[in-house]
C-alpha cells in the first residue's frame, strides 16, 4: 500500500520564466514517483521540464508580471479542468505570494498549509523580514531603507562602501529594463541613483553592509513545518560551488550537519507561526561566528531534493503526506549527500559520486528519467549562444566607448555594525525569481 494519497494531484505553479529552473523537475519527479498526478503551470516551451515522464499534464500559466489576482484566475482554471482538490506547490516567491493573499478563494480547490494571513508575503519582502530579525533578535545584516537619493548616499557612506543594495520585492522587478534584484553598490552616488528606480522597481531600496564572505560561511535550511509547527524533512546545507562562482546560485551542495543552523531556524519558524515549506539562506560572520538570516522563501528551494532522507521522504512529499492526512515516514538523515546542477557544474557532475553514505542526486539526470537529461544539452546550447550573439550585439551598439562595468549581482550580505571587519570582499548570490538562468536561484 502507498503511503500517498494518489488520489490527490499536486499542481506545480511558476510564473518566472527560466526553462532551467531545475526545482521544478524536482517537483515533478519526487511526487510522480510516488504515484501522484503532477500538473505544472508554468512556461516550459523550452525547458526540459516538459520530457519528463512523471509530469502529468502542463497548463498554460499566468501572463508574464500577473498580478496576485491573475493568478488566482490561472489557478481557478485549472482546478476546473482537474476537478477534484489538489496540494498546491508554489516555487516562486511572486506565486506564494499570490497563494497566501487568495487562500480564502482557493482553499475549497486546492489543498493548503494554515498559514497565518500575510506571513508568506511578510517573509518574502526583505525590508519585512530585517523587521521581524529585530523583533526576534535573529541575526541580520544592518538595514537601512532610505527615503530619498540623499538619505540613501549618506547610508551608504555610514554603512561602509561597497554596500548590497536590494529591492525588497524583488518578484516585481520588471524584466528587461536593467534592474537586478540585488547588486553591489559601490559609491555613495550609485546608490542615491539606484533610489531614483524605486518607481521602475516596484518596491523599496534597502541598502545593507557587505558581510565578509569566506569558506565555510554560506548555508541554508530547507524543512517543511507542518500542522502542529514542528518541521519535518529537509535539513541544513552548505554550498560548496555557485554559478557564477562566488556570486550565484548552488551549483554543488552537501547535506552538512549544523545544530547551530537548525536551531536557529526552526526558532524562526515557531516564533512567527509558519506552516508550509522553507528555504532559509544564512551567512556565517567569520569575526562573531555568527549566522544571518539572508533570506526566507516560503516555498521550496531549486535544491530542495539535496534533502532526501533514507525513507525517500524530502519536503515536497512531506507537503502532500501532511495536507492529506497520511503519516510522515521516520527516516534518518543522510549527511554527506550531494545535490549537483548538471549545467552549471558540469565538471562536478563528471566526476565519479564516490561511496559515502550519503550518496549524490543530479538536478536533471536520473536513470528513471533520462528524457528531461538529455533535452538539457541541446536546450542550454541553445541557451548560451543566444547570449553570446546578443552580448557581441550589445558591444557593437557602443563602438565609442567599451561597455561600462556592471554591477556584481549578489545574494545580499553583511551583519551588524559589530560583526563588520570594512572588508570589501566577493558578492554573494542574487534572486531566483527573475527568468535569467544566470540569476540566483535557492537555491
Amino acid at each position: 500500500m502507498s503511503l500517498f494519497d494518489t488520489r490527490v494531484p499536486a499542481v506545480v505553479l511558476r510564473t518566472d520564466r527560466n526553462p532551467f529552473h531545475h526545482g521544478t523537475l524536482g517537483a515533478v519527479r519526487s511526487l510522480g514517483r510516488a504515484g501522484v498526478d503532477v500538473h505544472v503551470v508554468a512556461d516550459c516551451a523550452g525547458s526540459p521540464v516538459r520530457a519528463s515522464r512523471y509530469l502529468s499534464e502542463l497548463h498554460t500559466p499566468p501572463p508574464p508580471g500577473a498580478s496576485p489576482a491573475e493568478i488566482a484566475v490561472t489557478l481557478r482554471r485549472v482546478a476546473a479542468r482537474i476537478a477534484r482538490p489538489a496540494v498546491l506547490i508554489p516555487m516562486d516567491d511572486a506565486c506564494a505570494v499570490a497563494v497566501g493573499r487568495a487562500r480564502a478563494e482557493l482553499a475549497p480547490l486546492f489543498l493548503l498549509p494554515d498559514q497565518p494571513a500575510g506571513l508568506a508575503e511578510r517573509v518574502a519582502d526583505k525590508a519585512e523580514l530585517a523587521v521581524a530579525c529585530a523583533s526576534l533578535g535573529v541575526p541580520h545584516p544592518e538595514t537601512v531603507v532610505p527615503d530619498g537619493a540623499a538619505e540613501a548616499a549618506r547610508a551608504a557612506w555610514r554603512l561602509g562602501l561597497p554596500v548590497v543594495a536590494k529591492w525588497s520585492r524583488p518578484w516585481l522587478v520588471p524584466p528587461g529594463g536593467g534592474l537586478r534584484s540585488t547588486v553591489l553598490v559601490r559609491s555613495a552616488r550609485e546608490a542615491g541613483e539606484l533610489y531614483g528606480r524605486a518607481e521602475e522597481a516596484g518596491s523599496r531600496l534597502l541598502l545593507q553592509a557587505f558581510l565578509p564572505p569566506g569558506p565555510d560561511r554560506d548555508w541554508f535550511f530547507h524543512g517543511y513545518a507542518d500542522r502542529t509547527g514542528a518541521v519535518r524533512a529537509g535539513g541544513p546545507g552548505r554550498k560548496t560551488r555557485a554559478r557564477p562562482r562566488g556570486a550565484g546560485l548552488t551549483a554543488v551542495g552537501r547535506w552538512t550537519p549544523n545544530p547551530e543552523v537548525r536551531a536557529l531556524s526552526e526558532r524562526v519558524v515557531s516564533e512567527l507561526g509558519y506552516r508550509g515549506v522553507l528555504d532559509l539562506d544564512f551567512r556565517r560572520c567569520g569575526t562573531t561566528g555568527r549566522y544571518h538570516l539572508l533570506d526566507f522563501n516560503p516555498r521550496p528551494g531549486a535544491q530542495f531534493r539535496l534533502f532526501t532522507d533514507t525513507s525517500g521522504l524530502d519536503v515536497v512529499r512531506a507537503l502532500h503526506l501532511d495536507l492529506t492526512h497520511r503519516p510522515l515516514p521516520q527516516g534518518t538523515p543522510r549527511p554527506g549527500r550531494a545535490f549537483v546542477v548538471e549545467n552549471y557544474a558540469p565538471l562536478s557532475a563528471l566526476r565519479p559520486a564516490g561511496e559515502g553514505r550519503g550518496g549524490r542526486e543530479l538536478a536533471w539526470y536520473a536513470r528513471d528519467d533520462r528524457a528531461p537529461g538529455r533535452a538539457l544539452w541541446a536546450l542550454w546550447g541553445r541557451h548560451v549562444s543566444a547570449r553570446l550573439r546578443d552580448r557581441v550585439h550589445r558591444a557593437g551598439a557602443r563602438p565609442d566607448a567599451a561597455a561600462p562595468a556592471r554591477a556584481r549581482v549578489v545574494r545580499q550580505a553583511s551583519a551588524p555594525a559589530a560583526d563588520r571587519t570594512g572588508a570589501s570582499d566577493r558578492p554573494e548570490e542574487g534572486h531566483a525569481d527573475r527568468p535569467d538562468p544566470d540569476r540566483a536561484g535557492s537555491h
